[in-house]
């Protein structure tokens, strides 16, 4: 760093840093008020935009027709049965009794002393309704539990499964028990044995039959004999009735009685409720409920979007009279008021036809600008207009699609706000480059300055020299009297 000011004492590089700072601080004063100022507005139509499309998602919701289409189901008795609605059901009440539910098939074959020990060998064929399974048993796989993992691998994908079951006592044995997935009647178990000249053992002994049954009841055990087969629950349909009309099915799960309604048993009646005809609610209506919560959902949106806005265009006096106020970054701008105009026209506007305006449905605008339900009053709108509630609301000419479409252009890709903002960076750029020039300027300035005082220093220091050289050549001359040290 080179050493100046020797020639004449100056602080030459404090003089210049200070004219070079006094040149240049209006500019950068200016260059950083225009920075503040344009980021505070670059933000504020950020949160503007924010706040906006938060709402529009709302509006989005609100404007499909199909949250009034909707549909709400529900069973007089969740014990006996659930029951869902799609919007294509149409609404009404039902009477239900539900007499039993449809069943698998299961059954435990005759016991053996244990699981381990061979049966037999032979082919081993199981039949469930369609499903039919030919299993062979070899010395390899002879046992309880060999026949077991054969049936298992072979039917994991038909739904027939077997498992062993053994008493403790021993009386009753090892059993296999046999289940398929495939509940209906005519869907029951039955295992049949076929063995040639070369088989071993007595595989027979698995055979098994269910009895026909009219009742569908299990077989009893037999206390003399517990080691025989029997059938543990027959396979059998759902049977109901709706507004007393004989409905029989395979499945618990029943999707094709009622248009757009699906039941799923869950437990028969009681037998003295079935004996006395005792039936069982089933009732299909609109979602009222839902449509009030997708409201209250928008009033709370536009609540929402109206205090953001409100920070954003707030003024704060500070200091009493004489302080200047705290603004909002988007106090004044154009386009909040423009949108919020637009708005306001349309939330005030009345349609024809029996729900005219907001406050039909018990939505009203208050003082600070912000909306409020009056429930009771909206519930009587749903209750008694539903349709003309939909109407009022949903489609490109309802209150919704119109709100909708006064938001967009705001905030749409291209749109208003977009264009704001791209515009807002393009002046931030703008003054990055402006601050290089300045710096650049000053850069020249300083080395300018420094160049023109380190002459100026070298010039003087030249002068003190001759000042110093003549003042001894004359302290030397004849007469001169020298001062006294």
């Amino acid at each position: 760093m080179a050493i100046t000011g020797i020639g004449s004492g100056l602080d030459i590089s404090n003089i210049v840093s200070a004219l070079v700072n006094a040149d240049g601080a209006p500019k950068a004063a200016q260059l950083t008020r225009l920075e503040s100022a344009t980021t505070a507005k670059f933000t504020g139509l950020g949160t503007f935009r924010s706040a906006l499309s938060t709402f529009q998602s709302v509006l989005d919701k609100l404007n499909s027709t199909e949250i009034y289409q909707k549909r709400t189901a529900t069973s007089g008795s969740a014990t006996n049965f659930s029951v869902t609605a799609d919007s294509t059901a149409a609404t009404g009440n039902y009477d239900v009794q539900v007499f039993n539910l449809a069943q698998t098939s299961k059954v435990a074959l005759r016991g053996q002393d244990n699981a381990t020990d061979a049966v037999g060998t032979g082919t081993m064929t199981i039949t469930a309704g369609d499903t039919t399974l030919d299993i062979d048993i070899t010395d390899a796989n002879s046992s309880l539990s060999g026949i077991r993992d054969a049936i298992n691998a072979a039917g994991k994908d038909s739904g027939i499964s077997a498992t062993i079951v053994t008493d403790p006592s021993g009386a009753g044995g090892s059993r296999l028990v046999l289940g398929s997935t495939k509940a209906g009647t005519g869907n029951d178990i039955s295992v049949s044995v076929a063995t040639d000249g070369t088989d071993t053992g007595n595989l027979a002994d698995l055979a098994y039959t269910p009895p026909a049954t009219t009742d569908f009841a299990a077989t009893p055990a037999d206390p003399g004999n517990p080691r025989e087969p029997r059938v543990i629950s027959y396979a059998r349909d759902a049977n109901l009735a709706i507004d007393g009309l004989a409905i029989s099915s395979t499945s618990n799960t029943i999707s094709d009685a009622i248009d757009g309604v699906t039941i799923t048993l869950k437990a028969a009646q009681s037998q003295d409720a079935i004996d006395a005809g005792t039936s069982i609610s089933l009732r299909v209506a609109e979602d009222k409920a839902g449509v009030k919560t997708s409201l209250q959902s928008f009033v709370d949106g536009y609540n929402a979007m109206m205090k953001s806005i409100g920070s954003l265009t707030a003024v704060t006096s500070v200091g009493g009279d004489d302080g200047e106020p705290l603004t909002g970054a988007l106090v004044g701008d154009s386009s909040v008021r423009s949108l919020m105009s637009s708005m306001r026209s349309v939330l005030g506007s009345s349609n024809s036809g029996s729900i005219r305006m907001l406050a039909d449905l018990g939505i009203t605008t208050q003082r600070d600008g912000t909306l409020a339900i009056d429930s009771s009053k909206l519930d009587d709108a749903l209750e008694n207009n539903y349709e003309a509630v939909s109407d009022f609301l949903a489609g490109d000419n309802g209150l919704i699609g119109q709100l909708d479409a006064k938001i967009d252009p705001y905030t749409k890709s291209g749109g208003i706000l977009d264009g704001r903002t791209t515009s807002l960076q393009n002046r931030l750029s703008d003054i990055d480059d402006q601050r290089e020039t300045l710096n650049l300027r000053l850069e020249k300035l300083e080395a300018r300055l420094l160049a023109q005082f380190n002459a100026m220093d070298t010039l003087v220091a030249g002068l003190s020299s001759t000042s110093d050289y003549l003042t001894g050549q004359l302290a030397n001359l004849p007469g001169v009297v020298k001062k006294d040290s």
